[in-house]
């Protein structure tokens, strides 16, 4: 086999909170995965998330070792895209604006700002492309959605959009329908939870993960405003402090002090009733959602799309199903397959069948 006939090699990189998610793929095969944790202690060290980079860096070096992967097999390495400024979905190749605006957390820390910085770092070496594909930046909305209450206070879209549009596309093939032709209500049920209305090949209209739609396991949702604000004039918080209780200590955390949907539902099961109670109003929250996605398509809705981790949940499921089953078919894809969609799109740029954006 000649090296023109091999399959596309991409190293993949996924970060989360507490793990790195690294995968190769060779063409559509995954060869070699692994979630490499990073305990607490560890991270503890570290004030920035772009202070995790060597560590991080280190150890998926010592991954590829230990999967014998070279790093001159490797075609490209594919990122996922952090809070970057707003920017319409796709694959970019990383350049120095991105870069910097990821080191920055131009829209907030996350872990996932530092896919593009690692997949560059690596990339670098081996003098091969970097990419990101559909960041949690992506922002396809219309001028109409972004009018808040407030000029000041301008809608923002920050989603899980590599997962969400990979799932449509899944959703749109067994349609037997190309994805800019469907309309679809997307919900990605994670640690964060978003809600997203697909039209055209678009995200046309999106809960904010970070502020708004339902709560979540760690996220607080849409707050009531006025108490909030007294909440922000207490002086009982830091600025610091509230942040964290709105993105990683709300929801399941705040009201039964675990994110782990499998405990909440042995609570459930052994006849809690504040922990059904609870877990019911996070349903509720995201039917509530999907059909307000289902107004946005006015009423004409292809498929309703289940997926993320929450999606496991059979329990959870059937409660949003009960009250969204009249909107259209319901189609479910527990987890979800962030990885293989990463590669996807640094190969469709890789084949020609796309070209590489650019970040500016």
């Amino acid at each position: 086999m000649t090296d023109s006939d091999r399959p596309l090699r991409i190293l993949v990189i996924n970060p989360a909170a507490t793990a790195t998610h690294v995968a190769v793929f060779d063409g559509d095969a995954l060869t070699v995965a692994d979630s490499i944790s990073h305990t607490p202690e560890e991270l503890a060290t570290f004030d920035r998330v772009w202070d995790q980079y060597l560590l991080r860096k280190d150890r998926i070096a010592a991954f590829l070792e230990r999967g014998g992967i070279s790093g001159s097999s490797l075609s490209a390495v594919a990122g996922r895209g952090g809070m970057l400024k707003p920017i319409p979905g796709g694959t970019y190749r990383v350049n120095a604006a991105m870069l910097e605006d990821l080191r920055r957390g131009v829209q907030g820390e996350h872990a996932s700002n530092l896919g593009g910085i690692l997949a560059y770092g690596i990339a670098r070496a081996y003098q091969i492309d970097a990419f990101i594909v559909d960041p949690v930046s992506t922002d396809e909305l219309d001028d109409l959605v972004r009018i808040s209450g407030l000029p000041e206070l301008e809608r923002t879209s920050l989603c899980h959009a590599l997962n969400m549009r990979s799932m449509g596309r899944r959703a749109a093939a067994e349609l037997g329908k190309p994805y800019a032709d469907c309309r679809l209500v997307v919900a990605h049920l994670g640690m964060g939870i978003s809600v997203a209305a697909h039209r055209g090949g678009r995200i046309v209209d999106t809960t904010n993960a970070n502020e708004s739609g339902p709560f979540s396991p760690e996220r607080a949702g849409t707050l009531p405003v006025g108490d909030l604000v007294k909440l922000c004039f207490s002086g009982n918080h830091t600025e610091r402090e509230l942040v964290r209780k709105l993105t990683s200590q709300g929801g399941l955390v705040a009201h039964l002090g675990t994110k782990e949907f499998a405990e909440v539902e042995r609570r459930i099961d052994q006849g809690d009733p504040v922990a059904e109670l609870v877990y019911q109003a996070m349903a509720y929250q995201i039917a509530k959602e999907i059909g307000a996605m289902a107004v946005i398509l006015e009423g004409e809705v292809d498929a309703v799309v289940l997926t993320g981790p929450l999606a496991h949940s059979q329990r959870l499921v059937d409660w949003i199903a009960n009250r969204v089953a009249w909107i259209g078919p319901l189609k479910r894809y527990p987890g979800g397959d962030e990885m293989h969609a990463l590669a996807a799109g640094a190969a469709r740029v890789l084949s020609g069948e796309e070209e590489a954006l650019v970040y500016v």
